[in-house]
């Protein structure tokens, strides 16, 4: 089995798990780890495929789901348009972000986006539609589409889990595209991909936009489905824990912010009870993840299996696996 045969295999398991897995877990439970790894694949395209280390995810997460409750709460829009009012201001918020932290590199981009996600932390304190404190409470669950009712907690985690397959897919197209290539090779080389001619900045910016945009996706599931936004959302720890999921599960990796949720989501979740342990226990399976999967979950395990087929084949057939030259 080739590696693309691989990979397909490995997306039409996820796609199985995920069509059982409602049947022996909470849906709610699943909805918040599709949540977490869709706000977790927004900061892996950054950070594993760009190489822009962005602390400020949060801002378009929590934004998103204010903007979503709101027009759902207030005006009495259909879920879908609440979805993609909630996209559209995480992104327009992302453009506008971008337009001044593309401009530097490293550690100063990432104080830039921390910067801009107090302020917004700031304004969703202080504005009066948010609710300050108390947070954006009472979001009823609307129609999609007018005909898909969200109501019942199976409904709302299969509508939730076609909308993740989407943007996953819509992420992999990306990052397997002209487009991609050019991100990797900005990642790579900047000064290189400059100089033959493509204008970093600005597939920077894109990159950037797209990237606030998903998770603007994630906070606009979110809202609808536990029907609160708080301050949490646009918290910096918000920020942290995505970057966490991302390590944790593989950067670069389609599927590493996915496994990676299942992995700190399950532990918030199980180990609940143990209030302050459950961040002791996050930070010595970080340590571990980073000592000994230097790829993460994903990562490491994609390259034990491509190392398979050397191990398991005769002299001469290894000998053509491992000697053979680079084409």
């Amino acid at each position: 089995m080739n590696a693309a045969q691989r990979n397909y295999a490995l997306l039409a398991i996820a796609l199985v798990l995920g069509i059982a897995a409602p049947f022996f877990f909470y849906p709610l439970f699943l909805v918040k780890l599709l949540c977490l790894a869709l706000l977790a694949a927004s900061v892996n395209l950054m950070v594993g495929y760009v190489g822009l280390l962005s602390f400020g995810h949060a801002m378009f997460y929590g934004s998103a789901a204010y903007a979503t409750g709101f027009v759902v709460k207030e005006w009495g829009w259909d879920g879908a348009a609440g979805i993609l009012a909630g996209v559209g201001v995480a992104a327009a918020i992302g453009f506008v972000t971008g337009l001044l932290a593309i401009r530097r590199q490293g550690i100063y981009f990432s104080m830039i986006t921390l910067a801009f996600a107090q302020l917004v932390y700031f304004c969703a304190l202080r504005m009066p539609f948010t609710g300050g404190e108390n947070g954006l409470q009472n979001v009823p669950r609307p129609m999609l589409f007018g005909v898909v009712d969200t109501t019942s907690n199976l409904t709302l985690y299969f509508a939730v889990l076609a909308i993740t397959v989407f943007a996953f897919w819509l992420v992999w197209r990306m990052v397997n595209s002209p487009f991609g290539q050019v991100l990797k090779a900005i990642r790579d080389n900047e000064p290189r991909a400059i100089s033959l001619g493509y204008r970093a900045n600005l597939f920077k910016l894109q990159a950037f936009t797209l990237s606030a945009g998903l998770a603007g996706l994630a906070g606009a599931m979110k809202v609808l489905s536990t029907q609160l936004a708080t301050l949490v959302d646009v918290s910096w720890t918000t920020s942290g824990e995505a970057l966490l999921i991302s390590i944790v599960g593989g950067l670069g990796q389609l599927l590493g912010p996915l496994v990676g949720a299942i992995i700190i989501g399950s532990m918030e979740h199980y180990l609940a009870g143990f209030a302050e342990l459950v961040l002791l226990i996050q930070g010595f399976v970080f340590v571990v993840v980073v000592m000994l999967f230097r790829k993460g979950v994903v990562g490491t395990l994609k390259s034990l299996l491509s190392k398979a087929p050397a191990a398991h084949a005769g002299p001469l057939e290894r000998s053509v696996v491992t000697d053979r030259p680079a084409s």
